[in-house]
């Protein structure tokens, strides 16, 4: 079998992309439905556009995670690098008197860091990816809290501001930045080598290997991107409540993983599209935004999420034994 027949995917537009989402569009069909008739301020304009500015943050991490999670790993760390990023840039900027695109290339610099070394940690030793994101995470969680003897570090950098709140239009530049974000991430997987090697790993390591994928590079590569996107929206955010706080990211990666499986991106890696991640983020962003309008209590909210992330990796299971079902029947029907 040669690397191109392995690796082959495409990723047809329109009336697939629809089919192959149709149980996520439904639900969010549903939840739209349900909350604007309980709240008549949930369509408004304002509203929606509130809305996607929210959800810009997830959707950064999302990204990245899918990336990751099509490998078949799991990054753990990026609410820690996301807070450890914000904290970072806010002490130098208030501290160090330097520059704010150097300030900005450092903490960029330093979560893809953090991601080269779980990428290469977990793809040279085989030590699981939860294991070495669990404890990247910790360790991160605790950077950040030094940095910041645990409090909020104020921004006063304008630019940095303008940043995170700034507006084109009507549109809120944290939207723009995750529509360009978005159209990168599909380009790369989906119209070069690396994306192709990134699926192949997925569906089935052994046979990737054998087909002569660099391996290791391509998986520190896949988490160098999640600590880059990480470490960029930590930066945003940081510019948009004019803070660096050490508690920012706390749960963070959860809202990440759950906006990926709700996409329809499966655990075992192999599958999922950035598309299928987009329409995850705006089911949890909606979510949020929903309970928030109808006053519902923020312990609520996480379980309401909890369940949310526990249907999805039902739904997960549950299509993995399908897909597994059809094989054999297709198998037993050629053997007869």
């Amino acid at each position: 079998m040669t690397e191109k027949n392995l690796i082959n995917r495409t990723v047809k537009p329109g009336a697939d992309y629809v089919r192959r989402n149709s149980g996520i569009l439904i639900g969010l069909l549903v939840m739209v439905i349900i909350v604007s008739l309980i709240s008549d301020n949930f369509l408004k304009t304002s509203n929606i556009l509130n809305v996607f500015r929210q959800i810009s943050t997830n959707a950064f991490l999302a990204f990245g995670m899918t990336f990751v999670i099509l490998t078949g790993g799991i990054d753990l760390s990026v609410g820690s690098v996301l807070a450890f990023s914000g904290v970072f840039t806010a002490y130098a900027l208030a501290n160090w008197q330097l520059p704010l695109w150097v300030v900005i290339g450092v903490a960029l610099f330093l979560s893809v860091a953090v991601g080269i070394f779980n990428g290469a940690v977990s793809a040279i030793t085989g030590i699981a990816p939860f294991v070495v994101t669990l404890s990247t995470q910790t360790i991160f969680q605790g950077v950040a809290k030094l940095i910041s003897n645990g409090m909020p570090i104020r921004v006063t950098e304008q630019t940095l501001v303008q940043i995170g709140t700034g507006y084109v239009g009507p549109i809120a530049l944290p939207i723009i930045y995750t529509i360009v974000i978005m159209f990168i991430c599909f380009l790369l997987l989906n119209k070069t080598k690396f994306g192709r090697n990134v699926y192949a790993i997925g569906g089935n390591r052994m046979a990737a290997k054998f087909a002569g994928i660099k391996m290791i590079r391509t998986e520190v590569i896949v988490y160098a991107i999640s600590g880059f996107l990480s470490g960029a929206a930590g930066i945003v955010l940081a510019g948009r409540l004019s803070a660096g706080s050490p508690n920012t990211g706390d749960g963070y990666e959860l809202d990440a993983i759950a906006a990926v499986v709700l996409g329809g991106a499966s655990f075992t890696g192999g599958v999922g599209t950035i598309g299928g991640t987009l329409l995850g983020v705006i089911v949890i962003g909606v979510l949020n935004n929903g309970l928030n309008m109808l006053n519902v209590s923020s312990f609520w909210q996480y379980v309401a999420k909890g369940i949310v992330i526990f249907l999805a990796v039902l739904a997960d299971v549950i299509r993995k034994k399908n897909q597994e079902k059809k094989k054999i029947k297709i198998q037993l029907e050629k053997k007869g």
